[in-house]
């Protein structure tokens, strides 16, 4: 189910800069982007660039994104960031996050139109600077029906910051 991104004033703060934050994605190279690791659960080309990978930063890849950088690292209980990119026909089928001790967030950067999330009952599509919080432990899918390869920033961060992670180290290996 979708939440209130209001309730979470860093997150919502992910809007003021994100046109900032679509020029340093914009500057980055194609080759920088990896495969999502989870690859039976789509079908199509999803990729990833990481700004962090459950608690740890990817130092590379954030000096290239500063603003981007300094606007999630003041986000409390930031676990996992990045850039998810959806090509044109790519379809991610419906699935459940592993926690409920994390919510997901998307800041919608390029690309919207044939673009949508499902997360329970509820469908949405994008448009550059939303921002959307959501249970991923509710299923939801994605699809890319567009002519664009649709972007978002996403981020996960724990509903209480100060409790340990609730990942396991194994979780994903990209």
């Amino acid at each position: 189910m979708f939440k209130d991104p209001g309730d979470y004033p860093a997150v919502n703060a992910l809007s003021e800069h994100w046109r900032t934050i679509r020029a340093e994605l914009a500057a980055l190279e194609q080759r920088r982007f990896m495969a999502w690791p989870e690859a039976d659960i789509f079908r199509g080309d999803w990729t990833v660039f990481p700004l962090y990978k459950f608690g740890r930063r990817v130092d590379e890849n954030c000096e290239l994104c500063p603003v981007t950088t300094a606007a999630i690292e003041k986000i409390p209980g930031m676990i996992t960031a990045g850039f998810s990119s959806l090509a044109p026909g790519t379809y991610i089928g419906p699935h459940t996050g592993y926690t409920s001790e994390v919510l997901r967030v998307h800041l919608a950067l390029v690309g919207t139109d044939g673009c949508a999330l499902r997360v329970g009952s509820e469908t949405r599509s994008w448009t550059p600077g939303d921002v959307w919080v959501f249970d991923d432990t509710t299923e939801h899918e994605a699809w890319n029906r567009g002519t664009e390869t649709r972007v978002v920033l996403l981020l996960d961060f724990q509903v209480d910051p100060k409790a340990p992670s609730p990942y396991p180290e194994h979780v994903y290996t990209y």
